[in-house]
């Protein structure tokens, strides 16, 4: 498939007319939408932007490539633009962009379409291409050109191919890379083919694994690894690192497979790295600024390994919880015996989902930190938490012991002899992993947390109305003040530790949560309806869809909003969620489900109290944020 097969004409704005990103972004949604491409346009610009917030898809050289992969496209497309003046779009290289490829890839794009759509992001590394598609000037011109290099591409392709077959590509100095982002659409091929071409130049040979789409292609050889005199990891999200244990490795973000090529090869190549000895960049010794995957000091590791646990067993907090929740529910229609009512708390309770939130918290914690290795030990640990009382704080002990533990044996083994390398991850990391975790668990950390939980609950159930109040105006504020951030996530999962060990208070906690989660978004829905002037159409368009957002306790639905304008969104509404959050401890209100927002509400002891304070909350946010934004200013 060719390139213009996706780059229709129809498509091509030859004349941007956007001075700004978010501008620029919205005349070529317009123009897929105008065509047809697209069955929900909100979804796609949502996207777009959560893409955005990834790492800028400004390129660098002139060159932006905003993309998404999303049920909204109903066909793969690519829109060309180009911009006379130039749009700042955020560019690695701090320099406006003047060329644009919008990429719109469908749920389910095939094959073909994706590799033809790294093929695309492979030439826009060519400095000669992109001038020649500057000076375009009809999208005749633009086809033409693209179907002329694209030839070119193949033949070069089959030239090489041949010249390897007949053995005259003569021994190099060989490194092996992997390039991975967290789409997978263009910039993991850009970064690859960055590295091939300047490894040609330099005279070097490379092989280079992408992470992309599709998965994991052209995965490197054990052998190729062991060849290899260094190893080049450009990556914005996880990939497999074991395999390269013992190896020099650079470990940096894709931007720098494409940008700085030169650097990573020269360094690969004289194996001027750290080597690599399982887990983060702090522990390993990894270089810093390795993107998403390391960098930003040890707060930021300790988040992410955090992060890593909840995020896995957040399925289980939502399957289980609802199933139970759903079966209190019954039980005031039903029996307690009845054989529903008994599946589902079978389903979701201690025998069934919730008795996995604890094993798997510590696990993929312990996972994120040491790698597969830790995952066993940490599970076994949270385990023993469990049994023991130690509660979701024992988990997480168990998980960054687990975790560390792991790091430490890596250490203690690096001296054994290379014949022995291919025992470390089937004997020796199971056997003293778990015998070292399981025994400071079960001497150590297991009783000192079990204490702290058993204190914990029992000062909540002590505490009076007014102490009771206080914590749902903190827990309630924090679930706004960063909407999805560290200060969220750390409410909420304070909430589940309550709510998943004994005490007459669980439900209370999740009460002031998810009231406070909900506030944002319906704020938001509420000022766009009623303070229209100081909205743009867009914004009063994402509104409304804020009023499902927010009754369904999805926090997030208010980012944008607060991205945009954040002294005044995030003020107002961390004042609306406190409200809501004090409210429901005032009233008592308990809401026996992790999730749901309003579907959750017939779940509480009293429904409408936990309704009333969600709406005192949003109608306070609303009004302060309405009252405080300034007006829209009219064009004269």
């Amino acid at each position: 498939m060719k390139i213009t097969d996706l780059m229709h004409q129809d498509l091509m704005i030859m004349d941007l007319r956007a001075t700004t990103k978010e501008d620029a972004i919205d005349e070529m949604i317009a123009s897929l939408a105008a065509t047809g491409r697209l069955q929900d346009e909100k979804l796609f610009r949502d996207m777009i932007w959560k893409r955005e917030g990834e790492s800028s898809t400004g390129i660098g050289g002139g060159i932006a490539m905003p993309h998404a992969k999303t049920g909204a496209v109903t066909a793969p497309a690519v829109v060309f633009a180009k911009s006379a003046k130039g749009v700042d779009f955020d560019a690695l290289d701090q320099e406006p962009a003047y060329l644009f490829f919008m990429i719109a890839a469908p749920e389910g794009a095939g094959n073909t379409h994706l590799r033809t759509l790294a093929a695309l992001s492979r030439l826009l590394i060519d400095a000669e291409f992109i001038e020649l598609l500057r000076k375009t000037a009809t999208p005749d011109e633009v086809t033409a050109l693209f179907d002329a290099r694209q030839g070119q591409e193949e033949a070069v392709k089959v030239t090489t191919e041949q010249a390897k077959s007949d053995n005259v590509v003569a021994e190099k100095p060989f490194v092996v890379a992997v390039t991975a982002c967290p789409t997978g659409i263009a910039h993991t091929f850009m970064a690859e083919d960055a590295l091939k071409k300047k490894a040609s130049e330099m005279g070097v040979s490379i092989r280079v694994e992408t992470n992309g789409s599709e998965g994991a292609k052209n995965v490197l050889t054990a052998e190729e690894i062991a060849r290899a005199s260094g190893v080049i990891v450009a990556a914005g999200k996880t990939v497999e690192m074991t395999r390269f244990e013992g190896k020099p490795l650079l470990l940096r973000p894709v931007s720098d497979g494409i940008r700085k090529p030169e650097e990573l090869i020269s360094k690969a190549v004289k194996g001027d790295a750290p080597i690599y000895r399982g887990g983060a960049a702090g522990a390993s010794g990894a270089e810093e600024g390795a993107g998403s995957s390391v960098g930003g000091g040890v707060g930021s590791k300790i988040y992410k390994d955090l992060m890593n646990g909840v995020s896995h067993m957040l399925p289980f907090v939502v399957g289980g919880g609802i199933l139970l929740a759903l079966s209190f529910l019954l039980e005031r229609f039903m029996a307690p015996d009845h054989p529903l009512v008994v599946l589902l708390q079978a389903l979701g309770g201690g025998e069934g989902a919730f008795h996995f939130l604890i094993p798997i918290l510590a696990g993929f914690i312990a996972m994120s930190i040491g790698e597969r290795p830790a995952l066993m030990p940490g599970m076994v640990g949270g385990f023993m938490a469990a049994g023991a009382g130690a509660g979701f704080l024992g988990g997480l002990a168990a998980g960054f012991l687990a975790g560390y533990v792991i790091l430490g044996l890596r250490r203690l083994f690096a001296g054994l002899p290379q014949a022995l390398n291919g025992l470390k991850p089937i004997l020796f990391y199971p056997i003293f992993g778990l015998l070292v975790t399981g025994t400071l668990m079960y001497y150590v950390l297991s009783p000192i947390f079990s204490w702290i939980n058993t204190g914990m609950i029992n000062g909540l159930n002590s505490l009076g109305t007014g102490n009771m109040v206080l914590l749902g105006l903190v827990l309630g504020g924090m679930m706004a003040i960063d909407m999805g951030g560290p200060f969220n996530k750390a409410a909420y999962t304070f909430s589940i530790g309550v709510f998943t060990s004994s005490g007459n208070v669980n439900g209370l906690m999740m009460a002031a949560v998810m009231a406070g989660g909900m506030v944002p978004p319906l704020a938001i829905a509420l000022a766009t309806t009623f303070f229209k002037n100081k909205f743009t159409a867009q914004e009063r368009q994402s509104g409304l869809t804020n009023y499902v957002l927010g009754l369904s306790f999805i926090t997030e639905g208010a980012i944008p909003f607060a991205a945009a304008d954040p002294l005044r969104v995030l003020t107002s509404c961390i004042i609306g969620s406190a409200v809501a959050g004090g409210l429901t401890q005032w009233w008592s209100v308990n809401v026996p489900a992790p999730h749901g927002g309003v579907f959750a509400a017939a779940l509480a002891n009293n429904a409408a109290l936990f309704l009333l304070a969600v709406l005192i909350g949003s109608v306070i946010s609303g009004l302060v944020l309405g009252l405080w934004k300034k007006p829209l200013a009219k064009v004269s």
